[in-house]
């Protein structure tokens, strides 16, 4: 990057009344100053990172604290190179001071400390989204700024006061964020950071104490919200920083993953897992639709999450009789079936099934040697028994090793098995959830297995503990014995100095990086995490929150969703569904103007929601396009695309509800579900009346209507 020699501002003839010097020669000096200051951080952040990564490696916490520096260093790098100059969203000038104060995605100071963009995440920058005429939190006014290729091609001022109009104002008929509502769609979600309203500002910057709601219907932004509020509580709030968990995202599905990805990049944070349910369990990928509603509903339920439990513990029951073991010197050891309870007693509070295994032989092994009165070594005799093949196999019998996709099988499989472990089931269900292939996963198996991997933990474990540790065993006699070698001529004073202290057991203990020794590559998304954030979470069954919680122990969530758009119902409220599955200080928020959706889709889809739902709590529109819904046959369909993508150069439309149809580079084709949380210029419906009856077909509908920013388009074969 080179510093600024010509304007920022590249504003096209139309707006020339704005490039009057007047308004901004006073932005082009600052943005020069900011050009500057982003080469020497550039610069210098440059060097850090080179001498961070040819530093020593180092071991434990240093080795961790190398790389999260590296990390750290590496992503705000990224950052200030994608976007240059604009990271200036715009400024704000208060009426006390009448200097204006420049907001950045991130905050930038120059080389004498000089605040040149101040974090649009910091208290100070509220006043930038969140000002309004009723409250204008002591402004005198506001500038937004629209960039294009690195340059400003429009900008939008807001004044509060009458001091704000002194020559330093360009007044529009519109503001920023209505102008951008019209733009363009493409693939990934629009950068609307500098155009956040009010109220959503509000719940962006809200506490993460308890369970937050977001409750809007389409195009309220809950998306935009969702997004901008994970960043700004990574920013905001200590407690929840990479290093004590962390933020997950979880969304709908991979195409709304997809479209989002810029999101968080774009705010300076690429630290937030983000997900599906699906993504948190192996067999999420290639789970099938429960294609019975009825067993779809059985599953659905936190009861048969909590079955999961009583499946575990029929396999923790001790053995009822004691046993002899005969020892190589002649001993015969004694395990009663009070030792064998008293072993599997002694189980650490919350230790999986599977690694809790490792602690009851140990504490065999323990008692069986204290009965001991013979000569026999205790090394020796601690190898012997724990090779012995009784002992072992009336372990393995008692505690077995389980694989969760195993003990969920038998659920399915086994009727007298599911009979004990969910007693409250009618032999009719029983019966229903039987079948053929016990391991023919579906979606609605998810929640149970994620379950009981939780329980159960990892069944190989323990074999990599022994191989852990055996490594770790092995690394210390290399090193000790190179150590011995090389002090084996050097008489020294124990006493004395770092030489001396090369004989203690610490110092040798802490050459050796553990992490560094064979192990297995960590799950990303197991948690627990800080904080999760959730959208269309009103489609969440009560086992599929039990993925959730078991994520988050701090019962600190974000939950974006309308109940409008529950495909299968929502007949509680909030607070009710949240507090049945287990969540607490529930705070409900509410967005109720709709943004992105013209007036003229709103009217034909308010009535598609409302045949199913009189209650539905619909947005409403603050804009119109001025273009008419169109009806038509499917015979049209590609008259009516060729048509829209001969006159639209950008933008993005998408077929919904042919799954024949084959997608382009700027026409998706998508089903109805798979459209929630998208958003596209033009919107093209095929037989919305086939999308299904009852609640589940009208939400379809809705949503699939709603997904338009512009034209919305309905063909029928009748």
């Amino acid at each position: 990057m080179t510093s600024l020699t010509t304007s920022a501002f590249d504003l096209p003839d139309h707006l020339s009344p704005k490039a009057d010097p007047a308004l901004i020669d006073g932005d082009d000096q600052h943005f020069a100053a900011i050009s500057e200051s982003l080469e020497q951080a550039i610069a210098e952040l440059s060097d850090r990172l080179e001498a961070a990564r040819k530093a020593p490696g180092g071991i434990g916490r240093e080795a961790m604290d190398r790389d999260a520096e590296i990390h750290r260093l590496t992503s705000r790098l990224r950052t200030l190179r994608r976007f240059g100059l604009d990271l200036c969203l715009g400024h704000i000038v208060p009426a006390d001071t009448a200097e204006p104060v420049y907001i950045g995605r991130l905050g930038l100071t120059d080389s004498t400390g000089r605040r040149l963009l101040l974090d649009w995440r910091s208290p100070a920058a509220e006043p930038f989204f969140a000002a309004t005429h009723a409250n204008p939190m002591g402004l005198a006014s506001r500038r937004r700024y629209r960039w294009t290729r690195g340059r400003i091609s429009d900008y939008w001022d807001e004044v509060f006061t009458a001091d704000g109009l002194e020559g330093h104002a360009a007044l529009d008929d519109q503001s920023a964020f209505i102008a951008s509502l019209g733009s363009n769609r493409s693939s990934r979600m629009r950068d609307v950071l500098s155009t956040i309203q009010a109220d959503q500002d509000a719940i962006i910057r809200a506490g993460s104490r308890g369970a937050l709601v977001v409750d809007g219907g389409p195009g309220t932004g809950k998306t935009v919200v969702a997004l901008h509020r994970a960043a700004h509580l990574l920013y905001s709030d200590p407690r929840l920083g990479h290093r004590r968990g962390g933020v997950l995202f979880v969304g709908p599905h991979q195409p709304y993953l997809a479209y989002v990805a810029d999101v968080l990049p774009s705010l300076g944070e690429e630290g937030v897992q983000t997900c599906t349910l699906r993504d948190l369990v192996t067999e999420g990928a290639g789970a099938a639709a429960e294609t019975d509603p009825g067993v779809a509903l059985l599953k659905s339920s936190a009861d048969m999450v909590k079955a999961i439990e009583a499946a575990v513990r029929f396999y923790e029951e001790p053995p009822t009789k004691g046993m002899t073991i005969t020892t190589p010197w002649g001993a015969d050891l004694r395990l009663s079936a009070t030792d064998w309870a008293v072993a599997f007693e002694a189980v650490e509070p919350g230790t999986p099934h599977n690694e809790a295994r490792e602690q009851i032989r140990e504490e065999l092994i323990t008692i069986l040697m204290d009965e001991d009165d013979s000569d026999a070594p205790p090394e020796l005799l601690r190898r012997s028994l724990l090779q012995d093949r009784e002992l072992t196999g009336t372990l393995d019998r008692a505690w077995p090793m389980i694989e969760a996709s195993d003990l969920v099988g038998d659920l399915w499989s086994v009727p007298a098995y599911l009979r004990k472990c969910a007693p409250w089931l009618a032999p009719d269900d029983v019966r229903k959830l039987q079948r053929e292939d016990a391991q023919a996963w579906t979606v609605s198996d998810l929640p149970l297995l994620d379950a009981a991997r939780q329980r159960l933990g990892d069944p190989k474990a323990s074999v990599r503990k022994r191989r852990h540790d055996a490594s770790v065993a092995a690394e210390r006699a290399r090193r000790s014995a190179a150590i011995d070698s090389l002090l084996q001529n050097v008489v020294i004073d124990e006493s004395e100095g770092a030489m001396g202290m090369l004989h203690g057991r610490d110092l040798q203990d802490t050459l050796i990086d553990e992490s560094a020794l064979p192990g297995t590559t960590p799950d990303l998304l197991a948690g627990p995490f800080a904080h999760i954030v959730v959208d269309e979470a009103q489609e969440l069954t009560d086992a599929e929150w039990q993925m959730l919680l078991l994520r988050c122990p701090s019962r600190s969530f974000t939950i974006v969703g309308d109940r409008a758009q529950a495909r299968h119902g929502f007949t509680e409220s909030w607070q009710e569904r949240l507090e049945r599955v287990g969540l607490d200080r529930i705070n409900v928020t509410s967005l109720s103007i709709n943004y992105r959706t013209p007036e003229e889709v709103m009217t034909e889809a308010e009535p598609a929601i409302r045949a199913a739902l009189p209650d539905a709590n619909v947005p409403a529109s603050i804009r119109s396009s001025g273009i008419p819904v169109v009806h038509g046959s499917v015979a049209d369909l590609d008259s009516v695309l060729d048509t829209w993508l001969a006159a639209h150069a950008d933008g993005i439309a998408c077929v919904i509800g042919d799954p024949t149809f084959r997608e382009t580079s700027r026409v998706r084709s998508l089903t109805p579900s798979l459209s929630k949380g998208l958003e596209f210029d033009l919107v093209v419906l095929i037989d919305p009346e086939t999308f299904g009856t009852g609640i589940e077909g009208a939400v379809d509908r809705y949503v699939a209507m709603t997904r338009a920013t512009r034209q919305l388009v309905i063909l029928t074969s009748s």
